[in-house]
């Protein structure tokens, strides 16, 4: 496998995502919905750590990304800045 299709600084891995072959509904829920169906897609996928890392490094605060929803994310963040 080439190396910067799993890297985040090169966006092949979008391509390769089951997100991108389902579609961004289960992704982007309206607040309030379930993220279930988005976490179960993401745990099934291998470019899950790439879109996680890319997420975090450019601060990515809407949706569902490399399985873990906004408040995940936030909290993750808010636990790099201490």
């Amino acid at each position: 496998m080439h190396t910067d299709t799993i890297s985040p600084g090169g966006l092949d891995w979008q391509t390769q995502a089951l997100c991108a072959q389902t579609g961004a509904d289960f992704f982007f829920p309206e607040p309030g919905s379930s993220v279930r169906e988005a976490k179960r897609i993401c745990g099934m996928c291998e470019m899950r750590p790439a879109c996680l890392e890319y997420a975090l490094a450019n601060d990515e605060r809407f949706g569902v990304w490399g399985g873990l929803s906004e408040k995940e994310r936030l909290d993750i963040r808010r636990l790099d800045s201490r």
